[in-house]
């Protein structure tokens, strides 16, 4: 066990800061006192384990408002075991009403500025809501259009896929004229062809037969005594 022996200076009178010591010894097994001083300090005696008070140490020497400790010195000893429990020694009656009142006094300006701060916070809040109601409207908005827009697509799609259709009929129809035409192109290829074989022949018919003629008019000739 260890005790130790702190003086707390700067405003740690009339702000609760006794209560605020007695408070953090609680869940702690902690005994001692804590005093208001007549120069304005404030004086605590505690012991316990190391770990308790070093913990009650760190959780008193703050600057947490309306309390401001400006100066916390320490002198460690070893415990006497003289405390049942921890206390605030309280001075007389009058001192403890005037540190009554003044704590009041700033637990009620620190409730002002919090509830100040709260309708400054809810103000900027209220105000963001009506920012974000407007963006949302807008959206809304937005999204209508969106939608009205893609409506309208998917009808210039579906005249486009009419469309399509149309034009793949159009094409199978002249892929059909196209095959046709083609077989008559065939056909009548054939009918040249076969024209072209029988006007060579009948060509060559004649030649041979005019042939034989002039052989004939001309031996003729030749019996009569004329020379050709």
């Amino acid at each position: 066990m260890k005790r130790f022996v702190a003086t707390a200076r700067g405003r740690v009178q009339r702000v609760g800061y006794r209560e605020h010591v007695y408070n953090e010894t609680f869940e702690r097994n902690i005994s001692g006192y804590v005093m208001n001083l007549k120069n304005g300090e404030v004086e605590i005696i505690a012991e316990g384990s190391e770990k308790d008070l070093r913990d009650l140490i760190n959780e008193i020497n703050i600057i947490r408002r309306p309390i401001a400790v400006k100066s916390f010195t320490v002198r460690w000893e070893e415990a006497t075991g003289e405390y049942t429990d921890f206390e605030i020694i309280r001075g007389d009656i009058q001192e403890e009403i005037f540190e009554r009142i003044d704590y009041a006094g700033n637990v009620l300006h620190s409730m002002d500025m919090k509830l100040d701060q709260s309708l400054q916070i809810s103000k900027e809040n209220l105000q963001v809501g009506k920012e974000n109601l407007q963006i949302g409207k807008e959206n809304l908005q937005v999204g209508k259009e969106n939608l009205q827009v893609g409506k309208e697509n998917l009808q210039v799609g579906k005249e486009n896929l009419q469309v399509g259709k149309e034009n793949l009929q159009i094409g199978k129809e002249n892929l059909q004229i196209g095959k046709e035409n083609l077989q008559i192109s065939k056909e009548t290829k054939e009918e040249i062809t076969g024209l072209r074989s029988d006007t060579k022949k009948h060509l060559a018919d004649e030649f041979a037969e005019m042939r034989k003629e002039l052989v004939s008019i001309k031996d003729a000739l030749a019996r009569a005594g004329i020379q050709v």
